[in-house]
């Protein structure tokens, strides 16, 4: 297979992916996009962590509300708790690796807040004592993974919501990753600004 037919059957499983995830997570996606909603709503905070690229998707979101998506309107309180390197190294130094979310999610959560936690594999053990802080919390989460959801999807309970790209390649999932978080930033400004969905 040469160079321009390997680039091709990326993007037809890239696609073939996101054609199944399309019927598959919408209402997940729904659901998700109107958890983050109602607390907007309420006046508290969306909280973003992930390790790699999925640090990088937790903070593609993050800006996304602080600033703006697609329409003009005010920002959303949304932090990632992936950009501190200060903070980030001194919890990995002073504490363990596992804990530069967990501690974060203490310090700054309060009850109604949500956690927005993105791991492809669904194993990443700083995702899964986030999502244990963010229970103590009385945080919501929602859960961004992939192949069966793994011991983060476990720690779920009825509140929270799970989107789960059901695959075993993590760039594909990164992929249906990032059009899962355009959809939720559309749908939550498409609520907050009273417009249809």
């Amino acid at each position: 297979m040469d160079g321009a037919e390997r680039v091709r059957q990326i993007f037809n499983d890239s696609i073939q992916l996101k054609l199944e995830c399309r019927d598959t997570l919408a209402t997940a996606i729904v659901d998700a996009a109107a958890a983050i909603a109602a607390a907007l709503l309420a006046d508290r905070k969306i909280l973003s962590c992930g390790n790699g690229g999925s640090a990088a998707d937790a903070q593609h979101f993050s800006s996304e509300m602080l600033n703006r998506f697609e329409m003009e309107r005010p920002g959303l309180p949304a932090i990632a708790l992936t950009t501190d390197a200060s903070t980030i190294t001194s919890i990995a130094n002073d504490y363990q690796f596992d804990e530069i979310f967990a501690k974060q999610v203490r310090a700054l959560g309060q009850p109604g807040d949500l956690l927005l936690a993105c791991t492809t594999s669904g194993e990443s053990a700083n995702i899964l004592a986030a999502i244990s802080a963010a229970h103590e919390r009385e945080m919501r989460v929602v859960l961004l993974t992939g192949r069966d959801g793994g011991q983060c999807a476990t720690l779920l309970g009825e509140q929270d919501v799970l989107v789960c790209v059901s695959n075993w390649t993590t760039a594909r999932i990164q992929e249906v990753h990032i059009m899962v978080i355009h959809c939720l930033c559309d749908l939550v400004d498409r609520q907050l600004l009273g417009q249809d969905t």
